[in-house]
């Protein structure tokens, strides 16, 4: 009798993965303070920080907050605030036939100001509602805590995560929604793809770089800030609410040496324990050795005390992590600010993404190698230009992209990997995060709206939603 695992488990979660920051728009409504993904613009169209670089600094942060004439998609989303049961009845049972539902909590909906007195009930009212309706269409809800929406005031007033105020006002936050909401939702994620400090740095972690004299050394001591507010909230969950389970996140940033040189490898090494060193700290309780290296080399100077280095044993329950494209990694790309390219060998997307559907399972092998617990993919998916055709959507290029990462998937069972659940990102249209454009969509079902907002905003099921549809009534089996 074979001992080899080669189907997905009878209770995998087959998932649609959100961001309420990217699809709920009504971003002045019920009480909702601005968020900071509120203040990107339309293929990030905003000035530029007068340091030169990329980050945004405070003025470019108090210039989107008055700006009303730029192109700002997030805060209209896909008016999902107010179609949220007609779209989950189109994802759950009734219709794409999810039985799990992922999205966050959008923090300023919550906490307007990040640091009030009390929470806004209009905010926590609506969450009720949304998780209701997800129950009812036969969808289990994974809540994220905090999915690049923290309120715009911790950013100027307090530098994000950059100061440990903003820990106390993410551990106040996580304590009111697990008040609220752990009888309905067991399954957590803290922070979105934590490990997202270079791409998303301001989106994620706050901190304006005209405040900071070292923004590198800046989002090092932000995140590890960060990671002790984590184990705030594990700690409260594990002792008060035990039947509930916390995970930790990463972004795929695990990546290949670009070339067999002793040298590379190294790099390749160095740069992928710093990509896990996040969940590392989330999952083992403690920084590791060769990230206090990887400090002292970068003469970067981060500081924690023993009370919070104590506080870290407070670990999460489960790894998760997304996966869209892989790179690769040289001596002198790692020397260099720890940066990586893209593979030639791979395909990629018309934004420049790696496919690499065997990179899912390399990844699955090493994750689960490192970690043994169980693992959720809570992001997967390729982002198209999408025609309209006759009222129609004819996709059939969207199902080998999926069919060769589901067949990596098992592949990876069967090599012992215990996994959980596969969360399709976005499978209703919604904005994109990393350039705020509707035009690169990830859906089984069409969003009529534009990158500028006009549309009919009619939902239309595109032809792959029929074949996702026979993919989870067959527990993975059918990918024909």
């Amino acid at each position: 009798m074979s001992r080899v695992n080669n189907k997905f488990p009878e209770n995998f979660l087959w998932g649609g993965g959100f961001a309420a920051n990217q699809m709920e728009g009504a971003y002045l409504e019920g009480g909702k303070g601005l968020c900071i993904s509120d203040l990107t613009r339309f293929r990030n169209d905003l000035p530029l920080s007068k340091k030169g670089n990329k980050e945004m600094d405070s003025e470019v942060v108090e210039f989107a907050i008055q700006d009303n004439e730029g192109n700002y998609p997030k805060r209209r989303g896909i008016d999902f605030y107010h179609t949220y049961k007609e779209d989950l009845k189109l994802l759950g049972k009734f219709g794409l036939g999810l039985n799990s539902y992922r999205t966050s909590i959008n923090w300023a909906r919550i906490f307007p100001n990040g640091d009030d007195a009390e929470p806004n009930e209009e905010g926590l009212k609506f969450y009720d509602d949304l998780i209701d309706e997800i129950i009812a269409n036969g969808m289990e809800p994974m809540i994220t805590m905090s999915h690049y929406e923290m309120p715009v005031n911790l950013v100027l007033k307090y530098r994000g995560w950059y100061q440990e105020e903003t820990i106390d006002c993410f551990e106040r936050f996580g304590k009111v929604i697990l008040d609220r909401y752990h009888e309905k939702v067991k399954l957590w994620i803290n922070v979105n793809q934590i490990n997202l400090i270079s791409h998303e740095s301001i989106l994620h972690l706050g901190i304006p770089c005209d405040k900071v004299d070292n923004m590198a050394e800046a989002k090092y001591q932000g995140v590890l800030n960060e990671m002790i507010g984590c184990a705030r909230i594990s700690k409260y969950a594990h002792e008060n609410y035990p039947d509930v389970k916390i995970g930790c996140m990463l972004c795929d940033g695990y990546d290949y040496a670009a070339t067999c040189k002793p040298e590379d490898v190294l790099a390749a090494l160095r740069h992928n324990q710093m990509e896990v060193f996040y969940s590392d700290v989330l999952l083992r309780g403690k920084i590791p050795g060769y990230a206090w290296h990887f400090f002292e080399e970068n003469g970067y100077n981060i500081q924690i005390n023993k009370e919070n280095e104590e506080m870290l044993k407070n670990t999460s329950d489960y790894f998760t992590f997304s996966y869209y494209y892989t790179g690769v990694v040289d001596k002198e790309h790692f020397e260099n600010g720890n940066k990586t390219f893209m593979n030639n060998e791979l395909e990629a997307t018309s934004w420049g993404w790696s496919i690499d559907p065997k990179g899912l399972r390399t990844l699955l092998n090493v994750f689960y190698d490192r970690y043994q617990c169980p693992i959720y993919i809570t992001e997967n998916g390729i982002g198209l230009f999408d025609q309209l055709e006759n009222g129609e959507i004819h996709d059939e290029y969207r199902l080998d992209f999926y069919r060769k990462h589901f067949e990596a998937m098992k592949e990876a069972i069967k090599d012992g990997v215990d996994l959980r659940g596969y969360y399709a990102w976005g499978p209703l249209d919604i904005v994109s995060c990393s350039s705020s454009e509707m035009s690169k969509r990830y859906g089984f079902i069409y969003v009529d709206i534009d990158d500028y907002g006009n549309g009919s905003g009619k939902r239309i099921k595109k032809d792959s939603f029929n074949w996702f549809n026979q993919v989870i009534k067959s527990n993975g089996e059918n990918l024909e």
